[in-house]
């Protein structure tokens, strides 16, 4: 089955009947404020503040069709867009797309940046990116794993419900200045109670010796009483010149009432050729109480630069309001 061409006549079938209209958009942010210690030389601290605002609208078409916009205004997250004079319209816009559904046809999101594809949906880790907190090594940051997106812009499509409790979704990205395009694949299942299992599958192609490759992710999670326990693994398979990686993650956590939560969790970052793992671990603590939730949370880092011996850790307070 040819996925991509199914998935893209179909879009263009929808967009025919699509015409403009003048819709009104809501905003939404969130109030909240934090503190964090701040690895590296100068092992400081700062003060952060949510500075997001998402900006939606939309509604149904007369043709049946579903239509919603997303803006997400985030200026200087897009750290890209600063410094691409190609792009600069994007900024201060992080993420953005259009969202056409309908039940019998499903689901695409076109986005400008910021969607990902099928298979980077499900890649964040079982212990929530660990590794994503500025860790560094003698002045260097911390070289995440390889993505699979070949750029920022992609359609996702989610197909219509082929039999209950199953997701189906797959995506195309276009290619970039030194990549051919991306298509990737996912699958959710969630017919057992308490448990989800994922698959996301992509092929990511490249003019440069030694990208392009395959990135694989599974994933599951099993919640019994007051207990979730999770696990994750993503390969990155490279071709020829290239360097294979693997990320493999693990959680449990603690429901102790229903307004407080503990959870811990480690990460092991593999790189071929090298004997030495980069691992992190992260335990959190979350109380909710009036509308109000007090997190807390520390990270620590180890071989880092596949190199023994070498740490970093860093810890999180952070306070946000419901209202």
């Amino acid at each position: 089955m040819n996925i991509k061409k199914i998935g893209l006549t179909a879009l263009a079938a929808s967009l025919v009947s699509v015409s403009a209209h003048a819709g009104e958009m809501t905003v939404a942010g969130s109030a909240s404020v934090g503190m964090k210690h701040n690895p590296g030389t100068d092992g400081g601290k700062s003060i952060t503040m949510g500075n997001q605002l998402t900006f939606t609208g939309g509604g149904e078409l007369d043709n049946g069709l579903n239509v919603a916009l997303s803006f997400v205004l985030d200026q200087g997250d897009d750290t890209a867009a600063a410094t691409d004079t190609a792009r600069l319209d994007s900024s201060p816009f992080d993420s953005h797309s259009i969202t056409i559904s309908s039940d019998a046809m499903g689901s695409f999101v076109i986005a400008g940046e910021g969607a990902g594809n099928a298979q980077t949906a499900l890649d964040t880790t079982a212990a929530g990116d660990a590794w994503d907190n500025g860790f560094t090594y003698n002045g260097t940051a911390y070289a995440k794993m390889k993505s699979s997106s070949a750029s920022g812009s992609s359609i996702n499509y989610t197909l219509p419900t082929l039999m209950d409790d199953l997701s189906v979704s797959a995506s195309y990205s276009p290619s970039g200045a030194s990549a051919t395009s991306t298509t990737g694949v996912a699958f959710t299942y969630t017919g057992v109670e308490g448990l989800s299992v994922s698959y996301g599958a992509s092929e990511n192609g490249s003019t440069v010796a030694g990208t392009a490759g395959d990135v694989t992710t599974m994933k599951g999670s099993y919640a019994i009483g007051s207990f979730t326990a999770a696990y994750s693994n993503t390969e990155s398979d490279k071709e020829t010149g290239g360097t294979d990686e693997e990320m493999s993650s693990f959680k449990l956590s603690y429901t102790v009432t229903d307004d407080l939560s503990i959870s811990y969790g480690e990460e092991t970052h593999e790189t071929d050729g090298s004997s030495i793992d980069e691992e992190f671990e992260a335990i959190s603590v979350s109380y909710t109480t009036g509308g109000m939730t007090i997190s807390a949370a520390q990270y620590d880092a180890s071989n880092l630069a596949n190199t023994a011996g070498q740490t970093a850790e860093r810890w999180k307070l952070g306070l946000a309001f419901a209202f």
